[in-house]
């Protein structure tokens, strides 16, 4: 059996998510029925990760194996041709049978928020609309908290299942360029909303809710009353993946 790896970009807001189950569209299904077209095999796409409904991907790694010859290199025409323009696979080669895109080593989210008085309505479902003013250097300082390795259940929301709730954030930086507050955060995995409820308690570090002088303490509490709210599905991109 040969082994498929496929690069995807998919804007995620008509789907629920990744991860096929029943009575939803989701990207895995989508793509499976797809490459089902090309192939004629009933394959098992595996993802890098379970994105949550409403949540994009610029750059999301899976793959699958098949038994046919086809030219792996031109995977991806075959696949795009069957696929709504709302997803498209960027890249499509064949690897070693050993590779496998649930096991990355670390990933980059980017969440994306539009700070001003009205909606851009071409960034609807695109960018949480903030309306109110925010300091981000308060935002920038906060986010100098959460770096290094740390113990995350209190930015997480209920509901997952995994061994250990400690992760490690790589780096977390926050720009803002016009009137788009731009936060890319990199670490070596995510619990279940880490990322948007990170964005959320910047967010509020940056409204002055949360003094970002406090944080240290707020990580290390574990507490998930005293962290933001969970920042809307509409700003988060999955933007890079690493082996």
């Amino acid at each position: 059996m040969r082994n498929i790896k496929l690069v995807i970009q998919y804007d995620g807001s008509r789907y629920h998510g990744w991860q096929k189950q029943p009575n939803a569209i989701t990207i895995q299904e989508t793509l499976e029925n797809a490459i089902f077209g090309v192939t004629g095999e009933e394959i098992v796409l595996y993802g890098c990760g379970r994105t949550d409904a409403g949540v994009h991907a610029k750059y999301y790694v899976c793959n699958f194996f098949t038994g046919t010859r086809f030219d792996a290199s031109r995977f991806k025409y075959a696949i795009n041709s069957r696929l709504p323009d709302d997803i498209v696979c960027i890249s499509s080669e064949e690897v070693d049978e050993s590779f496998d895109s649930r096991w990355s080593s670390s990933k980059t989210y980017t969440y994306l928020i539009q700070n001003s008085e009205l909606p851009d309505v071409f960034l609807n479902k695109r960018t949480w609309h903030y309306c109110h003013p925010l300091d981000v250097e308060a935002m920038q300082k906060a986010a100098e908290s959460f770096l290094g390795e740390h113990d995350f259940v209190g930015f997480a929301s209920s509901g997952f299942t995994v061994k250990t709730t400690v992760r490690t954030i790589y780096s977390l930086d926050v720009k803002k360029e016009g009137n788009i507050i731009k936060i890319d955060v990199c670490g070596n995995g995510f619990l279940y909303n880490m990322v948007r409820i990170i964005t959320g308690t910047l967010v509020f570090c940056g409204s002055g809710k949360i003094d970002w002088r406090d944080m240290p303490e707020i990580v290390a509490s574990c507490n998930r009353a005293r962290a933001g709210i969970t920042a809307p599905a509409d700003g988060l991109y999955l933007s890079q993946v690493f082996y």
